[in-house]
């Protein structure tokens, strides 16, 4: 029993050896909170989902870590003056949150976002500084930059050499000794809110992108992990950046590279800027969320989906094979259910082994239907022993992959129009709040905090923000 993971830094299938004995971590890159989520978000965060599960069915106590990237350009550029930056981070925040409940992610066992950890930042910040890998803009205005000709082994994760690299387009290049050097704190600019910076040895500002990465994996899972997560298309320069501003750090950092494939669209990338995404709820309105996890988690996480659109709507052809594969999957379960009460049992032994080579769904979900099938052969021989374990091993099946059908999680559609109404509303409350409480209007703040009390909700503030029930 091992399991082996594909290490996209070697480039090779490597067995998993975790840092501590017994325990796994896992370190996931999370959204840009700028916009809403798109499919391909929702199926990088699945893909871990799997390997968390996987990880713990065999044995490992697992934590995984997956930020939310709350401070950003894109976030102050979506940014209106009806809606402040950290008012439409919360916003988008909880429409990730929502997009992922809805195909059955469990939550993470943390959830920093980047606001929380600027202290982090700066002293992971300093100590580049201290160590010569990084410098101070000389003309005094507050950014710092890493120096990429300091670190000999930049390029290791994508193997590129730094003179083939492109410019670091994430700064202003007026301080950069290399037009290469990315930015680990960027000056406030005049036209940014001043709550959108924060002061540091430099001077006022906010953290780069792939600092934030960096802290706060080490803040939450320590020096060294095991597993370091995100899409394909995180590598170069975010993640080859993160490995090589935290080993220059002294950290030992991730001691797996994974990336999950891409999803694109009619053959193209998927991508905000393109304007060709297929936005989550688009994908759940058309099919079964559970059908959704089902469509995603069947192709190997490495491997690339394609999803069709004809005349600017999603195509049903897969989803419907989807759709029809998993029917029959739920009616065989029904119908053994119906003859004999079923309950999980062992795996087969052909599907332990696909998940340990490195999560092979396309081979695991191949044994589940191979199961199903010698099942409906047994129900129709009225072979009542072989059907019934058939079904418990289906049932074993489907509750590692996240899909077993009387899960609650599974049992009415996500939110509704009446629980999105009360979300919007709450939350457009909390962030005048917050924005009221910024510029010392206490009496404000107390205001709103009083008129949801007496409406029956609750507020709780925490470190990071303000969460809300109803009492």
């Amino acid at each position: 029993m091992t399991v082996r993971i594909y290490d996209s830094r070697s480039q090779q299938l490597t067995d998993f050896a975790p840092v501590h004995p017994g325990r796994a971590s896992l370190y996931v890159c999370g959204p840009t909170v700028q916009s809403g989520p798109h499919i391909g978000h929702v199926r990088s965060a699945l893909a871990y989902d799997v390997w968390r599960r996987w990880l713990e069915h065999r044995g490992y106590r697992t934590e995984l870590v997956r930020n939310v990237t709350d401070i950003d350009d894109k976030v102050l550029a979506n940014a209106t003056d009806d809606e402040s930056w950290f008012a439409l981070a919360y916003r988008v925040e909880r429409e990730f949150s929502e997009a992922y409940r809805a195909v059955g992610v469990l939550p993470p066992t943390y959830e920093p976002r980047a606001t929380g950890s600027i202290p982090e930042m700066i002293e992971l910040i300093e100590q580049l500084i201290e160590r010569g890998h990084a410098y101070p803009a000389a003309d005094g205005s507050a950014d710092v930059y890493f120096d990429v000709r300091s670190w000999p082994e930049y390029g290791a994760l994508t193997r590129q050499s730094v003179d083939d690299m492109e410019d670091a387009a994430d700064a202003d290049p007026r301080g950069k000794r290399d037009p290469r050097d990315f930015a680990l704190w960027k000056a406030r600019k005049d036209d940014e809110p001043a709550s959108a910076s924060w002061s540091s040895p430099w001077g006022a500002g906010r953290p780069g992108w792939h600092i934030e990465c960096s802290a706060m994996s080490r803040k939450f899972l320590g020096d060294s992990f095991d597993i370091h997560g995100g899409g394909i298309d995180l590598r170069f320069p975010h993640h080859e950046n993160e490995l090589t501003q935290s080993s220059a750090a002294g950290l030992g950092f991730a001691s797996v590279w994974s990336h999950n494939g891409a999803v694109t669209v009619n053959g193209t990338k998927m991508s905000k800027s393109l304007g060709n995404s297929i936005f989550a709820h688009e994908m759940v309105e058309t099919v079964r969320p559970i059908v959704v996890r089902y469509f995603l988690l069947t192709p190997h996480y490495r491997s690339v989906i394609d999803v069709r659109v004809v005349d600017g709507e999603l195509e049903n052809g897969s989803l419907a094979e989807a759709a029809s594969a998993f029917e029959r999957i739920e009616d065989f379960l029904e119908r053994a259910d119906a003859a004999a009460a079923v309950e999980a049992g062992e795996l087969p032994e052909a599907f332990a082994a696909a998940m340990d080579d490195d999560l092979s769904t396309p081979q695991a979900v191949a044994v589940l239907h191979e199961t199903v099938r010698a099942g409906n052969a047994a129900l129709a021989s009225d072979d009542l022993p072989t059907a019934t374990a058939a079904a418990a091993s289906v049932l074993a099946m489907l509750r590692v992959l996240g899909l077993d059908p009387a899960d609650p999680i599974w049992a009415a559609p996500a939110g509704g129009a009446e629980a999105d109404a009360l979300a919007a509303l709450v939350e457009s409350l909390i962030a005048e709040r917050a924005e009221a409480r910024s510029h010392r209007d206490f009496a404000r703040a107390d205001g709103i905090r009083n008129s949801l009390v007496t409406a029956g909700i609750e507020l709780e503030d925490g470190k990071d923000a303000t969460t809300w029930s109803i009492a």
